[in-house]
């Protein structure tokens, strides 16, 4: 029986894994752009909103005890760490949803086909 090159295996496996992101591409095509827009909406919202609280609160705080400080800036300083980490929360969630969806596939691919039995 002839025996295969080492580089084949390999090579083998990474066209599988980039016909397995064309077929995902091309399943997904019509959401992409409304996914994009949305997560794009969801990431500038999750910052916008908590900064505004914090101004919000902060000029009230100005207004209503007058520091010798800007509790303004403070409090807008903190909405908008409160607002990135929300942010960075769900770009995280969604990357590592895309990760998995992505091992799932390849695992199925490989499980359907034995390593050692191509010729």
């Amino acid at each position: 029986m002839m025996e295969h090159p080492p580089y084949q295996g390999k090579l083998s496996e990474q066209v599988a894994k980039k016909e397995q992101r064309k077929v995902k591409a091309r399943r997904e095509q019509d959401r992409s752009i409304w996914y994009g827009l949305g997560m794009f909406g969801l990431v500038g919202w999750s910052i916008a909103v908590p900064t505004l609280i914090g101004i919000a609160i902060g000029i009230w705080i100005d207004r209503t005890w007058q520091p010798k400080f800007s509790c303004t800036l403070i409090c807008l300083f903190v909405g908008l760490v409160i607002g990135c980490s929300i942010a960075w929360y769900w770009v995280k969630r969604e990357s590592l949803t895309a990760m998995d969806s992505d091992n799932d596939e390849s695992s199925n691919v490989s499980d359907d086909e034995p390593r050692g039995s191509q010729e």
